[in-house]
Order: structure tokens, then C-alpha cells, then sequence
């Protein structure tokens, strides 16, 4: 099995990137087509290689990773996604994510968040919390400490 097949399978064919669905069968010279991100820019990275559109792969190195938020949510000042990622997993604790102006819509990131976080940082046991504060409503990801 090739690398690309190896790190394909585990990511379940996700870019981590975007996390639209990789074609396995797509030409590795496509945009679109799948290539393996070698994070060793990240020497503390648990997982060296992920899965990306070779696209997002190449536009990865010009210019920072922003881990879009999905429109359909309702949330405001939403926390950039990677360095959340980044301090959970240095320091463990709980952070502050998002503003919501209703439960349901709180409850709807919290979901999202904690499915999109394992894949954008798998081996990362993150949980979310929704609390309700100032006429809003907070959402929180937490991680103990290892």
C-alpha cells in the first residue's frame, strides 16, 4: 500500500484542509486530485502526514491555514480553528470558541466543532460545552490535560 493510500484511508478520504471528500481516483496532478501533506514544518505534529487536495496543499504553503466556519452557523467572533487546536493540545484546559444568539444555534456549532476537530486534529480528545451568559450563548472546547 502506498502512502498516499495508507494516509488516504485513515484521514477517511477527507482534506484536512477544507474537509471536502478527496477522489482517490483523481489524478494527483488535478487541483482537486489527492496529495499528502507532510506537516514538518510542526515537529510536535502527533500525526506527520494528513490528506489534502493536492489545490489546497499548494495554497497551504503561501499563506496561512484558516479552518473555515460553515455559514449555515449562527455565530459571532468565531475563534480560528487552528490555533485553538494548537493550544488545547499544548496546554489542555478549555477555550472559548464562539458567541451564539440562541441555544440551538450554540448547540449546532458545538456539534460541528467537536466532529470537525477529529479530523483537523485527531488524537485530540476535544468535547464542547454550550453555557449561557450576557443574553448569548458561549461555546467552549475543552481537553484535559495528558
Amino acid at each position: 500500500m502506498s502512502l498516499l493510500e495508507e494516509v488516504g484511508k485513515r484521514d477517511g478520504w477527507r482534506c484536512w484542509v477544507c474537509d471536502e471528500p478527496v477522489d482517490a481516483d483523481m489524478s494527483v496532478n488535478d487541483p482537486r486530485g489527492p496529495s499528502v501533506d507532510s506537516r514538518t514544518a510542526d515537529r510536535k505534529a502527533k500525526v506527520a502526514e494528513r490528506l489534502a487536495h493536492r489545490a489546497c496543499n499548494t495554497r497551504k504553503g503561501a499563506v496561512k491555514v484558516v479552518i473555515a466556519w460553515p455559514e449555515r452557523l449562527h455565530v459571532i467572533e468565531p475563534a480560528p480553528l487552528i490555533t485553538v487546536a494548537e493550544r488545547l493540545d499544548r496546554k489542555g484546559g478549555r477555550e472559548l470558541v464562539a458567541r451564539c444568539p440562541r441555544r440551538v444555534d450554540a448547540q449546532e456549532a458545538a456539534d460541528w466543532l467537536v466532529d470537525r476537530f477529529s479530523r483537523l486534529a485527531p488524537g485530540l480528545p476535544v468535547t464542547a460545552g454550550v453555557a449561557e451568559g450576557g443574553g448569548q450563548f458561549l461555546v467552549s472546547l475543552s481537553v484535559g490535560r495528558r
